[in-house]
C-alpha cells in the first residue's frame, strides 16, 4: 500500500526522523483507510515527508489546518522515540505548493496595500514554517517585515521599505 524511497538519508544526521515520521504517518493512512504513497525527502536542513501527489483524494488530509495537525502528531512521535525534536515538513497531496501560492496571494494583496499608503499590514497567524516563506516573499517584494505575538498568535506584519 505504502512506498517509501529515501534521498541520502544514511548520510544526513536525523535521518531516523523520516523512517518514524512516515511509519507514524503510515498508521494514521491505515486507520483512515486511505492509499498514499509515502516519500521521505532528506536534506540537511530538514526531513519532509510527502504523502501521495497534488490531486490524490486522501479524505481532506491536505487541507491546511489538517496538514499542520498531522505535521505536530508526527513531530512528537519522532520526538517521542528520539528525545530530539525534529525540523520535519509533512505535504499531503500537494498542500505545500497550495499554500505556498495562497501566501504568495496574501503577500500581493499586503504590498498592494502598503503601495496604497498603508502605513503596516498585519497577517493571519501561520506557522514557523510558513512565516520563513512570507519573510522571503516580503523581503523580494522590497518590502520590510518583521514577526509579532506569541505561540499560536504569532504573525508577520508587513512595513514599507
Amino acid at each position: 500500500m505504502t512506498e517509501q524511497t529515501t534521498s541520502m538519508q544514511d548520510e544526513q544526521p536525523g535521518a531516523d526522523d523520516g523512517d518514524i515520521a512516515a511509519d507514524y504517518i503510515e498508521g494514521l493512512l491505515d486507520i483512515a483507510d486511505l492509499d498514499g504513497d509515502i516519500e521521505i525527502e532528506q536534506t540537511d536542513a530538514r526531513t519532509t515527508i510527502v504523502v501521495g501527489e497534488a490531486g490524490d483524494d486522501l479524505g481532506g488530509l491536505s487541507k491546511p489546518d489538517v496538514v499542520s495537525a498531522l505535521q505536530e502528531l508526527a513531530r512528537l512521535a519522532v520526538q517521542q522515540q528520539t528525545g530530539e525534536f525534529s525540523r520535519l515538513v509533512l505535504d499531503v497531496a500537494g498542500s505545500r505548493d497550495a499554500r505556498a501560492e495562497e501566501l504568495q496571494a496574501t503577500v500581493d494583496r499586503a504590498a498592494a496595500s502598503i503601495a496604497g499608503g498603508a502605513a503596516s499590514v498585519p497577517l493571519e497567524p501561520m506557522s514557523s514554517y510558513e512565516r520563513k516563506l512570507v519573510h522571503d516573499l516580503i523581503r523580494e517584494r522590497g518590502l520590510n517585515s518583521e514577526s509579532e505575538g506569541e505561540a499560536k498568535d504569532r504573525h508577520i506584519v508587513v512595513l514599507p521599505a
